[in-house]
C-alpha cells in the first residue's frame, strides 16, 4: 500500500458554473475543442455516456494518455469522480482519482478539483504538475465560454 497523497484547487469562473459540470457528464468529447493546447481528443470506449461506468479514452497534451471510468455522479451536488484504469498516471501511481465538484461561495462561481493517489514512496513527486494542468484547462474551458456568449 502506497502513500496516500490529496491535492485539491478552487478556480474562480466567469462562466455559469453549470457550464463545467453539463461538459463533462454530457459532452467530455467537446473538451478538446475548448482547450486544444490541453487535451487533444476524447473517445467514449466503453459504456454509454452520462451515466456511472462509463469508460473514456483522454489524449492530453505531449501525447499522454488516460482511461477513465465514470465511477461517480452526483448532479444534486454538482460532482462527478473520475477513476484512472490505464495510462501514464497508472504506470506510477495507485488508486488515481479526480473529482469536479461546482460551488458557490458568496456569490462566487468555483470550480473545485481533487486529485487523489497513492504515491509508492516518499521519493514519488507529488502530482502539483498534473493540477496546475487542471487548473490550466479549466481556466482554458472558462475563458472559451466567455468569449462565445
Amino acid at each position: 500500500m502506497g502513500l496516500k497523497s490529496v491535492l485539491s484547487a478552487q478556480i474562480e469562473v466567469k462562466a455559469n458554473k453549470d457550464v463545467f459540470h453539463d461538459v463533462y457528464r454530457h459532452t467530455p468529447h467537446h473538451i478538446s475543442t475548448m482547450c486544444p493546447s490541453h487535451i487533444h481528443s476524447c473517445e467514449l470506449i466503453g459504456g454509454v455516456f452520462e451515466t456511472v461506468g462509463s469508460k473514456l479514452f483522454w489524449i492530453k497534451k505531449e501525447k499522454k494518455h488516460s482511461k477513465k471510468i465514470i465511477e461517480a455522479i452526483d448532479d444534486g451536488k454538482n460532482m462527478i469522480t473520475f477513476k484512472e484504469f490505464e495510462g501514464d498516471l497508472v504506470d506510477k501511481y495507485d488508486n488515481g482519482k479526480a473529482t469536479l465538484h461546482i460551488e458557490q461561495k458568496d456569490e462566487i462561481d468555483l470550480v473545485c478539483w481533487t486529485i487523489e493517489y497513492e504515491r509508492p514512496n516518499d521519493n514519488a513527486p507529488e502530482l502539483i504538475n498534473l493540477l496546475d494542468f487542471i487548473v490550466d484547462m479549466t481556466k482554458a474551458i472558462d475563458d472559451h465560454y466567455v468569449k462565445i456568449n
